[in-house]
């Protein structure tokens, strides 16, 4: 199975990297890029997750109707995108419901950091897709995490798509910088070992990020954004479809996992 999921939240990266943004443009760059993910998933009708902080889906009511209505799986990145409290785990799992109507059963925490198993138990929740199970200099080192799905403290794990041998991860940021037939390469030999594809993007990546002197990002985040981005999925969906795999929210999955 194809697991497409996205990240959607306000758009404070910026801040790490010195640049002030206002919140109004944290969100309208969310919205943006959001709007643009749903209308390439519209087009190939195929099914995603959307993780989304509790911040964001109150700035943004009318996107929360669409993905749910368009049979998308709504899942929580926290209450905030920058702050993380235990008592948000539960919170935001009953905003989000509360605000879509529908259950929340799953569970990833902003940028990937580590969370207490026991404590997204007690909250509520049946997955958590929060390990990025590579090393990654400044950021985490997961090389002795578990590369595929596996249960902890009475919770499903989910770990993001690394390659089998090497974990080279298949995160947004090489889908930005590796040739996309090398990433499709890539892609194809980890779904033939593991059988299933899980793969997240942010809505600010289907949105122009070149301006240097307005975000500060580096080179490789700038690389193949905005239109080009669309572009590289719409191709991207278009390659896994030819290729038969069929797609599935993460709910879908854990449930057949289950």
């Amino acid at each position: 199975m194809i697991l497409l999921s996205f990240d959607i939240e306000e758009f404070d990266m910026p801040f790490e990297y010195g640049k002030d943004i206002s919140f109004a443009d944290q969100i309208s760059i969310s919205v943006e890029g959001t709007t643009a993910i749903l209308d390439l998933l519209e087009k190939h009708q195929v099914k995603a997750t959307f993780f989304s902080t509790v911040t964001f889906a109150e700035n943004a009511p009318a996107l929360i109707k669409r993905i749910v209505e368009s049979g998308h799986e709504l899942a929580s990145h926290g209450m905030y995108h920058s702050d993380f409290k235990p008592e948000h785990l539960a919170q935001s799992r009953k905003a989000l419901e509360a605000l879509s109507g529908q259950e929340v059963q799953g569970y990833r925490m902003a940028r990937m950091m580590p969370v207490d198993e026991a404590e997204v138990a007690s909250a509520g929740y049946t997955y958590n897709s929060s390990i990025n199970p590579t090393w990654l200099p400044g950021r985490y080192n997961n090389l002795s995490r578990p590369r595929t799905f596996f249960k902890e403290a009475g919770v499903w794990q989910l770990p993001a798509s690394v390659s089998p041998l090497l974990r080279f991860p298949l995160f947004w940021l090489s889908f930005h910088n590796l040739p996309l037939w090398l990433y499709q390469r890539m892609a194809a030999k980890t779904y033939k070992k593991d059988q299933y594809l899980n793969i997240y993007f942010h809505p600010w990546e289907f949105t122009d990020l070149t301006d240097t002197e307005r975000f500060g990002f580096p080179g490789y985040v700038q690389k193949n954004t905005g239109a080009r981005m669309i572009q590289r999925m719409d191709q991207f969906i278009a390659w896994l479809k030819g290729k038969g795999y069929p797609f599935a929210t993460t709910r879908e999955f854990i449930a057949k996992v289950v």
